[in-house]
């Protein structure tokens, strides 16, 4: 499971909106579950659909803390590996038969990119709406370690006590959005060295 933090305004309904209308036609399906501050949007291939194997995921949406929390969970495989299987059989037995199960093919090809193409939407939205993996600037304050106050990030000093800031600002995993500190080197989100 992947998993991705968008820091600024949108909601999970406004991300699931987005799902569903990218991916809610042809051979593909989708449909949101649930509403508010938790919402899963479910994609699979249609029930009927016309070629290829079957394939599906689900994309969990929680709002947090001036943003909002993606995960994308694993996509079941084994409907779209028995269809190349079956076309790969096909092939061998008489590679003419290979022609009439071309767009089986192409579908297959297709499915198996499914994630991939569900966080170029999920990327594209949380863009569209000015949302990134960078730290919000509601984010941006930390509290001195001395006495509490808030400070902007990036000063070197407290602002009401002169204490050294440096170790305690925060930082977003490039690769995910996750909030770190500058002592960790590997994200503990999604484990990709900083």
């Amino acid at each position: 499971m992947e998993d991705r933090i968008y820091h600024g305004e949108m909601t999970p309904d406004d991300f699931a909106r987005e799902l569903v209308a990218a991916f809610d036609r042809g051979n593909m399906r989708a449909r949101k579950i649930g509403t508010g501050n938790q919402v899963a949007v479910q994609i699979s291939t249609a029930e009927a659909a016309s070629s290829g194997g079957r394939t599906a995921l689900t994309v969990s949406l929680i709002s947090i803390e001036d943003g909002i929390s993606v995960k994308v969970g694993q996509q079941a495989l084994l409907g779209v590996a028995a269809s190349l299987g079956y076309t790969a059989l096909l092939a061998l037995k008489s590679p003419l038969s290979f022609l009439s199960r071309i767009d089986d093919l192409a579908q297959d090809i297709e499915n198996l990119k499914l994630s991939e193409e569900v966080w170029k939407v999920i990327d594209s939205t949380a863009h569209t709406y000015g949302m990134s993996t960078q730290l919000s600037e509601k984010l941006r304050r930390i509290s001195c370690g001395y006495c509490a106050t808030a400070n902007p990030v990036g000063e070197a000093r407290c602002l009401a006590c002169g204490a050294p800031l440096g170790d305690t600002q925060p930082l977003t995993c490039k690769n995910c959005g996750f909030v770190i500190t500058r002592k960790e080197s590997i994200c503990s989100n999604c484990r990709q060295p900083i």
